[in-house]
């Protein structure tokens, strides 16, 4: 019988391993070892991968899935999980496409880096009492299936917004969205109608005519309409957004002949000379408003006043959505673009300069009239080198009335198209995957919008879409989330703690728990 000094913490080790096998077409293998609480974690592991279909087997040959949950409370169980872990190394060689899962006080909340790199045959690496990251690995594809349909149902929004819209009122009112639910939580507000810029594959200026921007006043009282409803997070709408105000200046035409506005003494002194920086600057006082965002910009505008007013504006969200199109300089001419690759990558560089942790997103079309091999391969190296947040990609097709339709070739074959988009999109989910990964274990800020599939659903600050497996009523509120698992387009975390400006805090009852470790 052992003996301990009085008042010392005693341990109780466990070593235990799956022992029962079942008939399921796809099975899985736990080894415990380490405290009642370590056993706890295993069972409802175990649990979750049954719901997928998993049945448990004692047979590690037969399993596709074997979890180990470790230890390191003694040195000698830390010992044997690092021996169990190198052991199963020729078993996950044997047949990669097996999942090898690592969990428990080894990982901690966040696994280390020499951790990884010394077991890099370790699939998912899982925090204590966290079976999230390892069911999202095997659900994986029907994960990233679900958030490139929301993301696509998102852009046709905001597309059909920008393409469709015209100025008919200067007030919106959501509440009849709300008769078949819930009235939504962030809302888009246009701000420039049309556009003057005329690229060549763009139908807008032909739809939307040339561009007029809303008074400033006229904007501040829709959001503060919208507020009154329950907005907290507005997106201001422009096709050339940055572009706000130019029309009152007579700065109309495309980028080879209108300069880039900024500022002068005269600034802000009349509505005339106001820009996209002014009008977030005006938003941002808005009372009961927690968030802004703004879409979509071109390179030429945005400009260090706009950069620093996202960089010094609380409400304003470090994202920005300015799209380069194509990567090869005379593809960028042949779109009217007025900007090379390389005036592109050296903005990228300023704005991650100037707004810390900023997200860049981008679009791309592919396919472009008389884009060659040796071009899309330009294109596909500056979205390896720059390593944007996200790229929304479209294949090029024609539309009636555009420059592009009346004067070019639409030469590039569809399924040539087709395996373009298909090379960018799988380096684009990549890029995507390894950003993502770096926040894993870390605690970001949310804004609860609604629910999904019983998960809370929102976005960070930077637009990342993260899901909270939490029962309180959380929607419309600004929480703090620590991520658990990350995919390329989506997160997922559990809920910290109600960070909302309102009086009022939900907060997770308080648990005790009470281990009898001396039986």
């Amino acid at each position: 019988m052992s003996t301990r000094k009085h008042n010392e913490t005693p341990v109780v080790t466990y070593e235990t391993a799956t022992d029962q096998n079942s008939n399921a077409s796809r099975k899985y293998h736990i080894w415990t070892i380490g405290c009642q609480m370590n056993v706890a974690d295993s069972n409802h592991v175990a649990a979750e991968l049954e719901k997928l279909g998993y049945g448990p087997t004692d047979n590690l040959d037969e399993a596709d899935v074997v979890v180990l949950n470790t230890c390191v409370v003694r040195q000698s169980a830390e010992n044997k999980a690092i021996g169990k872990v190198g052991s199963l190394k020729p078993w996950k060689q044997q047949k990669p496409d097996r999942t090898l899962a690592l969990m428990g006080c080894m990982v901690g909340i966040k696994p280390s880096p020499q951790l990884q790199s010394a077991f890099p045959y370790v699939d998912v690496f899982m925090p204590p009492s966290e079976a999230t990251p390892l069911i999202n690995h095997l659900r994986q594809h029907e994960i990233e299936a679900e958030m490139a349909a929301m993301e696509r149902e998102q852009l046709a929004r905001r597309y059909q917004l920008q393409d469709e819209v015209q100025p008919i009122g200067t007030a919106q009112s959501i509440r009849h969205l709300a008769l078949s639910g819930e009235a939504p939580v962030a809302a888009y507000v246009p701000v420039v109608y049309g556009c003057s810029h005329a690229c060549t594959f763009c139908i807008i200026p032909f739809r939307r005519g040339v561009e007029r921007s809303r008074p400033v006043q006229e904007i501040v009282n829709e959001i503060r309409g919208l507020v009154e409803q329950g907005v907290r997070e507005v997106t201001l709408l422009g096709q050339i957004v940055d572009r706000y105000g130019y029309d009152w200046r007579g700065d109309l035409g495309n980028s080879a002949t209108v300069a880039a506005y900024t500022g002068g003494p005269e600034a802000r002194q009349e509505q005339h000379h106001y820009d996209l920086a002014d009008l977030l600057r005006e938003v941002h006082e808005i009372e009961g408003l927690w968030r802004i965002r703004f879409l979509t910009s071109h390179p030429n505008y945005m400009t260090d006043r706009i950069l620093e007013a996202v960089r010094d504006l609380p409400k304003v969200c470090e994202h920005i959505e300015v799209p380069i199109q194509a990567g090869d300089d005379e593809v960028l001419a042949r779109m009217r673009r007025g900007y090379t690759s390389a005036d592109y990558r050296a903005l990228v560089e300023h704005i991650r300069a100037v707004i810390p942790n900023v997200a860049i997103h981008t679009d791309i079309i592919v396919g472009f009239c008389g884009e060659t091999e040796e071009q899309f391969e330009r294109t596909y190296q500056v979205l390896r080198d720059l390593k944007l947040d996200k790229a929304h990609l479209a294949r090029y097709s024609p539309r009636p009335g555009t420059v592009s339709a009346r004067r070019m070739v639409d030469d590039v074959p569809e399924e040539e198209k087709i395996r373009r988009h298909k090379r960018l999109e799988a380096l684009q989910e990549e890029i995507s995957a390894a950003i993502n990964a770096r926040y894993l274990g870390e605690t970001v800020e949310v804004l609860v919008e609604d629910r999904h599939k019983g998960k809370w659903r929102g976005r960070t600050r930077q637009n990342k879409l993260v899901f909270v497996e939490c029962d309180l009523p959380l929607r419309g509120r600004l929480i703090q989330a620590q991520i658990t698992w990350t995919g390329p387009w989506s997160m997922q975390g559990r809920f910290v703690r109600d960070v909302s400006p309102l009086p009022d805090r939900v907060e997770a009852p308080k648990q005790i728990f009470s281990i009898d470790i001396t039986a």
